[in-house]
């Protein structure tokens, strides 16, 4: 059960609602994000919730069988969509497209591919500046300073930022320089990195674990939620599995499976699902006609030279002709709607 409490709600009137509920043997959470306070009400008991819906101070109570109660569709009337500014959302009614490169290696690299994306319509930049490599010797990216060049000329250029934040002790330190948190798919189940990030209030990029179940990943989410925030996109980036043809296997059963459990926007990574350049047009096609918000893509004006991850990422002629695509195949999935 999740109860939304009023702006105006006196401490009389809450404690009057608290009452009756623990009385019931539920036992109360308390989540307050920048749009509502609620009540998350967890038990098994029998109960008229139309007991709750009538008090004073309350201004909606909802029955939610799930087990991640606040982000569940049961009790959200209207999908959430993540505002950031600007006219920029990922959403309901909005397919949006996330590029750029694996890793922002310099300065120069990032003009390019910020004017490349100026050129293509596309107002949000991927890149990493914190990167978990498997090997320690691998390059594990520029830092606070990159970021800094980073958020310099995205800024300058009308462009939101999504980044990787891999620590509770980069989060200040990146802040004022991120539009999206992204959690990777090592740290789908750092709690307390999650916990951290609902505290924070910026719109957090989830991805799935590497072999993390969907209900694994509504439950990361759930974590954010309950600290206070309710942007978060969930991101599909394929599971390890033991096929061995490709990097992962990109599971697009999880988009309207998401899509229909949860009011959270969904997303695809086809790059890092399937590892290999020469599919990734395949699979972004297929995201969109999966039903996904948009799709989160690696590109890079030559990518034999990337620092990372070159073998799945596009060149900017391949991701040009991906965009015309994807933009299309968006309109044709919405004339079946």
């Amino acid at each position: 059960m999740i109860i939304q409490l009023n702006e105006n709600i006196t401490t009389e009137q809450e404690n009057f609602v608290r009452g009756i509920v623990t009385k019931t043997g539920y036992a109360l959470n308390e989540v307050k994000t920048k749009r509502q306070r609620y009540l998350v009400c967890v038990g098994n008991k029998p109960f008229d919730i139309r007991t709750i819906g009538n008090l004073p101070g309350v201004h909606d109570v909802h029955y939610v069988a799930d087990a991640n109660k606040l982000v569940s569709n049961e009790w959200k009337v209207k999908n959430t969509v993540i505002d950031l500014g600007d006219g920029i959302k990922i959403g309901e009614g909005n397919f949006s497209i996330m590029a750029g490169p694996c890793s922002i290696e310099n300065e120069a690299q990032i003009e390019t591919t910020v004017t490349f994306l100026k050129q293509q319509g596309i107002k949000i930049m991927r890149g990493g500046v914190y990167k978990p490599r498997s090997s320690p010797y691998a390059f594990r990216g520029l830092g606070i300073e990159g970021l800094k060049l980073f958020y310099k000329e995205c800024a300058a250029n009308g462009i939101k930022i999504v980044t990787e934040v891999m620590q509770m002790d980069q989060i200040e330190a990146m802040y004022e320089y991120v539009d999206i948190f992204q959690v990777g798919a090592r740290n789908a189940q750092n709690f307390n990195l999650l916990d951290a990030l609902g505290e924070a209030g910026k719109p957090v990029l989830l991805k799935r674990g590497i072999s993390g179940t969907v209900e694994e990943l509504l439950s990361s989410a759930e974590y954010i939620f309950s600290n206070g925030n309710e942007q978060i996109i969930l991101c599909e980036r394929g599971i390890r599995t033991y096929e061995k043809a490709y990097r992962n296997t990109l599971d697009l059963n999880a988009v309207p499976y998401l899509k229909s459990k949860t009011h959270l926007p969904v997303v695809v990574d086809p790059s890092h699902g399937v590892g290999i350049r020469a599919y990734v047009e395949s699979m972004s096609l297929a995201a969109v006609m999966a039903g996904a918000d948009g799709v989160i893509v690696e590109i890079h004006e030559n990518p034999e030279k990337a620092f990372s991850d070159g073998q799945q990422t596009l060149n900017f002629t391949e991701a040009e002709l991906l965009v015309d695509k994807l933009r299309k195949t968006y309109q044709l999935r919405e004339t079946f709607q």
